[in-house]
Formats: C-alpha cells, structure tokens, sequence
C-alpha cells in the first residue's frame, strides 16, 4: 500500500532574519493558518542592546543569546533554516538560500537588520572592530584584556600608556555603554589585579564628531550622561572626528571656528568603533529587484504597512527599514521598533487572509535609556526624564524583561547583582585570534 503525503496549501510566509522583528514576526504567525520558514545564518537569536558586557568581560554570551529552534520550539508551524539568503525572485516569489534550491512563497518578510559604517574607510575595520555579534565581542574582550596584559610587562612608560589607551568612536547609546564599562573596569574591576601597573593610570576617550554626547537625547540627559562618563576616569571628546586609524595609533581631528582643524596623533593599540549604520546588503538586492528607494546608509524606503512599494506581499522590518510615515525623522534602529514591526507585518497578513483592510504601522514609543557605569544612566520614557539610579534601575528591568528565556534572565541578574556587590567581573578570558 502506498503511503499519500497530503500536500499542505496554508500560505507560506518566509522569513530572513532571527532578530528582534523576525523572532516577533515568527511567533506572531504561528497563531495563523499558514506555514513559517524562518531562515537565518546562524542558530541563535541575539539580544544586541547587551553585547557591550560581553566585550567587557561582564555576561558570557550564552546569558544573551538562545538557540531559535529551542524558542520556538512549541511552534509547529515554523520551520527554522540555518542558511542565508543569496537572491530574492519577486516576479516569481520565491527567495534562494545559499545551501538549497528556490524556496516559494505567498508572503516574505526581509529583517536582516544592519551593521557598522566606516564611512568609506572599510581599511580601518582591521585596527577598530565594531560590536554587532557575539564574534565582535569576543574580539573586543580579547584586545582589551590583552592590552592589560602587555601593559603589565612592558618597561617603556610612554609604550605602556599606549597599550593603556583604549579610544571609543561613536558616543550614541552603544559607545557611551561600551566606554563606560571600560572606565568601570579600569577604576574598580581591575583593582589589584596587577603588580606593575595601576589599572586606574589607564584613558579612556570617547570619539564624537557632534556637539554632544546621546545626540537623540534632551541636551540635559546629554550633559548629565558626559558628567557620569568623566567620574568614571572617561574624556568625552566632543567635536572631534577620526582621520586616520593604524596598528598602533589614532589620529584626531578637532574642528576649532579660530584655528582652523587640529590634529592630534594618539599612541594606542585599542580602538573600538561605534560610529556608524550600514544596512544589510540585502537592502540592496531588494532595490536591484524591486526598484525600491533606498536612504543613504541602505535601507529600503518602505510604505505605511511596511511592504515594498509596487509589491505588497514583501514586507521590509526593523533596521533595515527605512519608515518615516507622518514623522519629523525615520524611526530609528531599536529593539522595541523591530519588535513592533515584526507583530505588525503579522497582523497585517492576518488581516488579508480574512479579506480586511490592516492599519497602517504606527509606534507606540515606549521611551529611550542607556546606561554609563554602576548606579548611572540616562532615560527619557515620554515627558519623563530619568538619570542617576532611578534611569538604571529602569534600565535594568526592561531589558531583563526583553530577554528571550527565563534562564537567561535569571543568570542575568544573578551576574548583575554579583557584578554590583563585588565589583568584579567574571568572565575575563582571553580567548581567540592570536592567544594560546
């Protein structure tokens, strides 16, 4: 007897990307009749806005990060790939991924996110890693550490400083946290830790081309933000811009109205880039394939329901989303916009399986914080403006909450409220390229 696979008709929606929106989408999905392939290159889902205390040795990267077949696990309709997506068919709908034949479908959400710029100078990537995976930073915890290390048995005052200067590009949410934790583990983690050098000689200088640092935010939060950075050993260095970056130092440029531009070539062996967005080079194939317009750093214009202009069935997500409907600026690329989109684009393909009309996307925005140091950080939730310990408290609440897993959360904050008490920081391995 013969057996008969019965053919299964529920529309297929495809999915590129596990992140924020494509995890949310997924899970919004698997309450609809239809059938979910999300695809991704790696197998896990990363929680990003953390990965500053990976690279600073403060969670281990299994406390961010959870395997997306375990996440959805209970899910019956999804099926997860670990592939990456090489082309994009839509006249014919159908995506090809980098290991198997074309894959069709009815619908196709594309939230391949972004990651950073050098604006050009793609020659710096080398000398000043940025921090997007768990891979970046693992690097950055390893140079940091090593420069400790070096600076420990190295003789020559002027070339210790040197591996003891630690230059941060960028002071958006991302370098303020990255430069803080550095001054944090100069000033107390690293305390007694060494016999030749004082840990607290160590400079931290954080990079910003514009006036101020956390230009999203209220120039108030700003200035109290640059006041917290500066207690914890770190020069805020404001109107200055990167003009060249090599093995073993940095030049800056500081723009003087009197003067003219200043340059100034500092000695180091670290610098950390956190300037910058570049989206996913997907964005491009989509404009190849569609016509779609794209802004500046590669992010495809999207319409009111976040689908690709002349193609209502491929929807566009998160960073890599270009969304300035009825708005003064497009949103930016944060977790709780991927998030939203992703639920939206499920609703609206809910809605056209039922023959309704969707509502256009509209974010609900739930505030903005980031945090410098221990006790410190800077919130604005509506009119509400936070700093001091009421903003890191906050802080620290919701992004517990935003953590996918119990577990996680749990060893989270079983590593915070260790890290608090104790001043320590648990994780300093030297692992990788170059160590034994």
């Amino acid at each position: 007897m013969q057996t008969q696979i019965k053919k299964d008709n529920r529309p297929h929606v495809v999915i590129v990307g596990g992140g924020f929106a494509g995890l949310n989408a997924a899970k919004s999905l698997a309450k609809l009749p239809v059938r979910v392939t999300l695809l991704d290159r790696r197998n896990y889902h990363l929680f990003q806005p953390l990965l500053y205390q990976v690279a600073t040795a403060g969670l281990s990267p299994g406390n961010i990060a959870a395997p997306l077949r375990g996440i959805l696990r209970g899910r019956q309709n999804v099926h997860v790939l670990m592939d990456e997506v090489r082309d994009v068919d839509p006249a014919r709908r159908t995506v090809t991924p980098a290991r198997g034949g074309a894959l069709g479908y009815d619908y196709l959400i594309v939230a391949t996110g972004a990651s950073h710029s050098y604006f050009g100078r793609e020659e710096w990537a080398q000398a000043a890693p940025g921090l997007k995976t768990i891979d970046d930073a693992l690097e950055i915890r390893r140079r940091v550490l090593l420069a400790y290390e070096e600076a420990e048995r190295e003789p020559d005052p002027a070339r210790r400083q040197a591996w003891l200067t630690f230059v941060v590009v960028g002071a958006g949410p991302t370098g303020v946290e990255l430069a803080g934790a550095l001054g944090e583990m100069a000033q107390y983690t690293l305390r007694g830790n060494f016999r030749s050098i004082d840990p607290a000689a160590a400079r931290v200088l954080l990079v910003e081309a514009m006036d101020r640092v956390l230009t999203p935010y209220p120039p108030d939060l700003s200035a109290k933000a640059e006041a917290s950075l500066e207690r914890l050993g770190v020069t805020v260095c404001t109107g200055t811009m990167v003009a060249a970056v090599e093995p073993q130092a940095v030049t800056l440029r500081r723009r003087d109205p009197t003067l003219g531009d200043q340059d100034e070539i500092v000695p180091c062996h670290t610098v950390l880039w956190a300037a910058g967005v570049q989206a996913s080079p997907l964005g491009k194939l989509i404009h190849e394939r569609t016509g779609a317009e794209l802004d500046r750093v590669g992010r495809v214009v999207v319409e009111p329901d976040l689908s690709v202009k002349g193609f209502p069935e491929l929807f566009v997500v998160g960073d890599l989303a270009h969304f300035a409907h009825g708005l003064e600026r497009p949103l930016p690329g944060l977790a709780p916009v991927a998030m939203q989109q992703g639920n939206h684009v499920a609703k609206v393909i809910a809605a056209r399986l039922a023959d309704r009309a969707a509502p256009p996307f509209r974010y609900h925005d739930k505030g903005t914080m980031a945090t410098i140091g221990r006790a410190a950080a800077v919130a604005q939730i509506g009119r509400l403006r936070l700093s001091g310990l009421a903003a890191w408290l906050a802080w620290l609440f919701i992004h517990l909450m935003y953590l996918v897993g119990f577990d996680n959360r749990v060893l989270v904050l079983v590593q915070w409220v260790w890290n608090y008490v104790t001043y320590r920081r648990g994780v300093r391995l030297i692992v990788g390229q170059g160590t034994e």
